[in-house]
């Protein structure tokens, strides 16, 4: 029997949004990739993915296309790594990036892991909530009250105008 890792996946562009998704963990990232645009309807584009500490903050990246340029550090192929090589605990995170030049992305943290079911097929989404955020204009992700809480946080710094007496020069 195999193991099985169930993640959640999060946005920071739609508090609503959310997709829980069980994957084999001998799935390649690049299997992962490819379901995950699926998953979310989205066209083949550049992306990463990245382990991240327990403050999302970005570690060891995983990319389409082989970087190795024997660099210690240096970003691994997605095709030469599976999830069970780089994900051992719950809560382990990973950030998906699928948009390169707006540096937006998807969150994933493992929130269980289990041994597969006879006859089931994986990789397979299990649960579904709100639409995902457009993948090419993050203008269209403000729906109706729906979008990021940042948005209403830095809205009243949209007005600054700077310190008139700052000098600029410098």
């Amino acid at each position: 029997m195999s193991m099985v890792f169930r993640f959640r996946m999060l946005s920071d562009e739609n508090d609503n949004f959310v997709r829980d998704y069980e994957v084999l963990y001998d799935t390649t990232l690049l299997d992962f990739h490819h379901f995950i645009l699926r998953s979310l309807e989205y066209e083949d584009c550049m992306a990463s993915f990245f382990k991240a500490d327990e403050r999302w903050e970005k570690q060891r990246e995983f990319t389409l296309m082989d970087m190795g340029d024997g660099a210690e550090g240096a970003p691994v192929a997605m095709e030469n790594v599976t999830l069970g090589q780089i994900i051992h605990n719950n809560r382990d995170r990973l950030i998906y990036l699928f948009d390169m030049f707006g540096d937006r992305a998807y969150f994933l943290e493992l929130t269980g892991s289990f041994e597969a079911q006879d006859g089931a097929s994986y990789p397979r989404e299990i649960y579904a909530q709100a639409d995902a955020p457009d993948q090419y204009d993050p203008t269209k992700n403000v729906v109706g009250g729906e979008g990021s809480i940042f948005n209403e946080v830095m809205g009243e710094f949209n007005d600054f105008e700077g310190d008139d007496n700052y000098d600029d020069e410098y």
